[in-house]
């Protein structure tokens, strides 16, 4: 039998509360994050300034933009880091949002794919040859919440 396939992507859309941008605060070492995007984007900067105005800016695409500019340098490690700590900001914000804990226990054992042809590596790259590291870091909070 096949496996059922939940895709997603966009925070308005069905099971855009998967989405890194869907609007749920998040406090994570004492802070409190406007979304799990912008946690895990200031993740890559060692400035605690650049940090700081990455957490403050606007919104989750403001975060993005940020956290893609290379003016700034980024940790030497990152590359190893991010899964982690993209593991840490899905943890958090499922475990301090009961509905989003219960809308996540809900899939059961269905696949859950970042479907997006903007991104191989969090996600499907559109046609399933990505590597879909969110939607498996999702799979892993979704074994570890109903524990």
């Amino acid at each position: 039998m096949q496996r059922e396939e939940i895709k997603f992507y966009s925070e308005n859309a069905k099971w855009g509360e998967f989405s890194n941008f869907a609007l749920f605060s998040v406090k994570i070492k004492g802070k409190l994050w406007s979304t799990s995007e912008h946690y895990f984007q200031a993740q890559k900067f060692e400035d605690k300034a650049y940090q700081e105005k990455i957490r403050k800016s606007a919104s989750p695409m403001k975060a993005a933009e940020l956290g893609r500019s290379r003016k700034v340098r980024i940790k030497k490690n990152w590359d190893n880091m991010k899964d982690n700590v993209m593991y840490e900001a899905v943890l958090e914000k499922f475990s301090q949002h009961y509905e989003l804990k219960e809308l996540l226990l809900s899939t059961n054992d269905a696949l859950l794919i970042e479907h997006t042809e903007n991104d191989a590596y969090w996600g499907d790259a559109g046609d399933g040859s990505g590597k879909n590291r969110l939607g498996k870091i999702l799979m892993k909070v979704r074994e570890k919440l109903r524990q």
